[in-house]
């Protein structure tokens, strides 16, 4: 297969300082200089989407758009099976807190506070099944596109535990462990997260000599 991304560089379009360290660990073995959109100063564009495909091929257009290089874009979040997959793409939504100097503030407790509020007003046996999806979207200056989707099955647990991590990690045990993704240690997770089922997948297809 040839290879479709040679390395270089790569806009991530991204302003999330955790999603950026985990995409750069997820690609450094590929010999691509990840440049965040944050880093060049790039506006987020609005996620009118309604699907992770739909909105991270938006941020991925954007970035290639606006910088003449290629562009990743990630969009991931929880989905929970009793809350009909809620939060979903509205994810980051549920963590928005009041605003502070300088842009909107996001406040991951509130938004894990939220999820588990939910599930306890459906009552003590509720199954607390969900899964992290994260679908990859790949873009050229030129509007070519490839998309990508994983997916890291879990339950939840309450209180949240662990200090590493970002977003609602602290509250998702991934199948087959008994702690959750903020406990693991960072290479641990990127073995068995939704984002690097999703890597492997663009590992096959675009980075492979």
């Amino acid at each position: 297969m040839t290879r479709l991304l040679a390395p270089g560089k790569l806009v991530i379009a991204t302003h999330n300082a955790g999603k950026l360290r985990e995409i750069r660990a997820l690609l450094a073995p590929y010999g691509m200089e990840c440049l965040s959109a944050g880093e060049l100063g790039l506006p987020e564009p609005a996620e009118t989407g309604t699907t992770f495909a739909e909105n991270a091929l938006i941020k991925a257009h954007a970035s290639a758009s606006a910088s003449g290089l290629p562009a990743l874009a990630d969009d991931s979040g929880l989905c929970v099976v009793a809350l009909n997959g809620a939060p979903g793409v509205y994810t980051a939504d549920w963590a928005e807190a009041a605003p502070f100097e300088g842009g909107p503030g996001r406040d991951w407790y509130l938004a894990m506070g939220k999820v588990e509020g939910k599930l306890a007003q459906l009552g003590p046996d509720t199954p607390r099944d969900c899964w992290f999806a994260c679908v990859l979207a790949l873009t050229w200056p030129d509007s070519r596109e490839m998309v990508f989707e994983g997916r890291a099955p879990g339950t939840l647990t309450w209180p949240p535990r662990g200090t590493m991590g970002f977003g609602y990690d602290p509250v998702f045990v991934p199948s087959g462990d008994a702690r959750t993704f903020a406990e693991l240690d960072p290479a641990e997770k990127h073995r068995i997260s939704h984002r690097a089922d999703a890597f492997s997948k663009l590992v096959s297809s675009a980075l492979t000599d």
